[in-house]
């Protein structure tokens, strides 16, 4: 095999996904098997991790359709985004400011704090809002099971006094 046009496309993290729904729904009506040795697991392994919370794709149902992409990129066009940026609002759907201002270089310089209150408008209205669920419940479960604490948690012992 030789590879004729190196990085022509970038895909966003949704495109990926549903071409492994789709190859598996085509390999399944034509009974062939597709690929190496280990393809099903490395399938199976990649849906498991785009599926992972707080992944967007991790929310049931999954409110991204394959209009959104050309949909978000036709309402953004105005604040000349770049692709690397509109990919990583794709793949991270931010739903706050500061997390739409680790994905935009320069945010505060380029747009105006009323424009970014619009990019985020768009993306919850093209791609429906993702607060990523039960974060209060996965976080005390981590902890229960001896996961990260915080620094007033690590400074109380189990009964809610402070350590001597």
């Amino acid at each position: 095999m030789k590879i004729l046009e190196s990085q022509s496309a970038v895909l966003t993290n949704f495109e990926v996904y549903e071409h492994l729904v789709d190859c598996k729904k085509r390999s399944k009506k034509t009974r062939q098997r597709l690929g190496p040795d280990n393809y099903e697991s490395i399938v199976k392994g990649v849906k498991a991790w785009l599926e992972t919370p707080p992944g967007p794709l991790s929310q049931k149902p999954i409110t991204y359709t394959s209009s959104s992409i050309p949909t978000l990129f036709a309402r953004l066009r105005p604040y000349d985004l770049s692709k690397g940026e509109l990919s990583m609002i794709l793949n991270l759907r931010p739903a706050s400011v500061p997390a739409l201002d680790t994905i935009i270089e320069d945010m505060g310089e380029r747009f105006t704090e009323e424009q970014h209150e619009e990019i985020i408008a768009i993306i919850v209205e093209v791609l429906g809002r993702f607060e990523p669920a039960e974060e209060a419940e996965g976080e005390k479960g981590a902890r229960e099971n001896g996961g990260d604490v915080t620094m007033n948690e690590a400074d109380q012992d189990g009964d809610g006094n402070a350590a001597s």
